[in-house]
């Protein structure tokens, strides 16, 4: 899909329904999201976020593919997720207005929706507290799997350096 067709996407509240962020929000206040949030096209290598940076919004993926980077040994990125439609990065800055905890790349034409703190306070918490909750908690499941899922990886990559550092250590020295 190139940047023109991208610009031509409407965003509509059936579209927003589709996304697990706001699973379970009424079809007013989908209705309501979609007419109020800003859509922008993301041309490849465009960064979205930079690490350390503080901000106070998050973008949703309706289209593309974007990569999430985060400083490495040496001051290298490196990639920690690949992102596509559906997906959303950056809403620890919705919750808690800290350092960017990673930079986002475009990596191909991309549709987003960005969705600022202000927005979520004006078009939901001030309007019905109870369609805030329920982002708040689609957010929070979303932090949840993602926590668990880098529980697995330390836990593995524990494992695996415990079991090299007993094999090397029983190793006999060298002559």
């Amino acid at each position: 899909m190139n940047e023109g067709d991208l610009q031509k996407t409407p965003i509509t509240a059936e579209l927003l329904a589709g996304n697990k962020l706001f699973q379970g929000l009424s079809h007013d206040t989908l209705e309501l999201l979609a007419a109020e949030l800003p859509s922008e096209t993301a041309l490849p290598g465009a960064m979205l976020m930079r690490e350390d940076d503080v901000d106070s919004h998050m973008f949703l993926v309706l289209n593309g593919e974007m990569e999430v980077l985060h400083k490495g040994g040496g001051d290298r990125d490196v990639r920690v997720a690949l992102l596509g439609p559906g997906d959303w990065v950056g809403e620890m800055a919705i919750l808690d207005v800290q350092p960017r905890s990673a930079s986002v790349r475009s990596l191909a034409p991309s549709l987003i929706l960005r969705i600022t703190a202000a927005d979520v306070r004006r078009l939901l918490y001030e309007r019905d507290v109870a369609q805030y909750a329920l982002l708040v908690m689609n957010i929070a499941r979303e932090l949840s799997r993602r926590l668990r899922v880098a529980d697995r990886v330390i836990a593995n990559t524990s494992a695996q350096i415990a079991q090299t550092y007993v094999q090397e250590s029983r190793r006999p020295p060298p002559r």
